[in-house]
């Protein structure tokens, strides 16, 4: 699904709170971008008791309820995430906003908790990327580009690789992308349905000690979820501590899969990260340390 110049885009705020320099250089970008840019009405909101939120769980559901439901708005851009999006779940009527257009919700980090339940609930395309009331949209030239051309440039094919990647198991699949935070993706295991079978599951954290990425992955396969996948595909594990050592606790939980999985590609929570659409068909090779993603979806017409 696909942005061009003219289209009103809007901009909500389902998680955490954030610096207000940061939101309106993230909105000059946009609107530089060609895009007519809306705020949520509790964008700016404050939790009354709670800092690491932003603004109410009611308020924060109908800004995005508001957003996917307006026919004039056709992309939704998450500010930024932290924490929240799990507390909206039950917030949202999901019968309301099945009934209306998909458009891109684009977001990372904790939106993966959006991400995934948008995308089995409503089968909805999502794109994960750079949210814009971030420095990693901001401050980061890269990574903005790379949104840009995956939101308006739909027909060409995205290709993410990276300095360091390669195989953890070798082997080439197909299948439609799905994943995104490992962390969020476990919390969500058991209560929302797992990606579809065949799928090229995309994973990557920040600030998880090896342990934790280990707990994270076994969850994760005890609940099923890596039963049925195509491929895996291995993004930024900043701050996880040793690569040597992350690396060594995702080859001991997924590499007993019998699926391709590639190591060090550049998405998540990383310099000049990739934004990449979710739902869409994709190529996983690990041999040449690549995922190659078909395009962008868009409406017909």
């Amino acid at each position: 699904m696909s942005v061009r110049i003219g289209d009103r885009v809007r901009v909500v705020a389902p998680a955490g709170p954030f610096p207000e320099d940061l939101l309106r250089a993230g909105v000059a970008e946009l609107a530089g971008w060609g895009l007519h840019v809306t705020l949520g009405d509790h964008v700016l909101d404050r939790h009354p008791t709670l800092g690491y939120l932003a603004g109410t769980d009611a308020d924060r559901a109908d800004d995005l309820r508001q957003a996917w439901c307006d026919p004039d708005v056709d992309a939704v851009f998450c500010a930024r995430g932290g924490y929240g999006c799990l507390r909206l779940l039950d917030h949202l009527d999901w019968d309301t906003l099945a009934a209306a257009a998909p458009k891109p919700l684009i977001g990372s980090s904790d939106t993966t908790v959006l991400l995934h339940t948008f995308a089995t609930r409503l089968a909805a395309p999502t794109v994960f990327g750079p949210m814009i009331a971030t420095n990693g949209f901001v401050t980061d030239p890269v990574a903005r580009e790379h949104l840009r051309r995956c939101l308006f440039e739909p027909d060409h094919p995205i290709v993410v690789t990276g300095p360091d990647a390669g195989p953890l198991v070798e082997g080439t699949a197909d299948g439609v992308t799905a994943g995104g935070n490992a962390s969020l993706l476990a919390v969500l295991a058991g209560a929302e349905p797992p990606p579809p079978a065949g799928a090229i599951l995309l994973l990557e954290d920040i600030a998880e000690h090896p342990y934790r990425v280990d707990r994270i992955l076994t969850q994760l396969s005890r609940a099923g979820w890596l039963a049925d996948v195509a491929g895996i595909a291995l993004g930024a594990w900043t701050d996880c501590g040793p690569p040597e050592g992350i690396r060594a606790v995702l080859a001991d939980r997924l590499c007993g899969l019998g699926v391709p999985v590639v190591w060090g590609l550049t998405f998540g929570h990383c310099p000049g990260q990739a934004a990449i659409p979710l739902g869409v068909p994709a190529q996983l090779d690990a041999g040449t340390g690549r995922l190659v993603v078909d395009r962008c979806p868009r409406p017909p017409g």
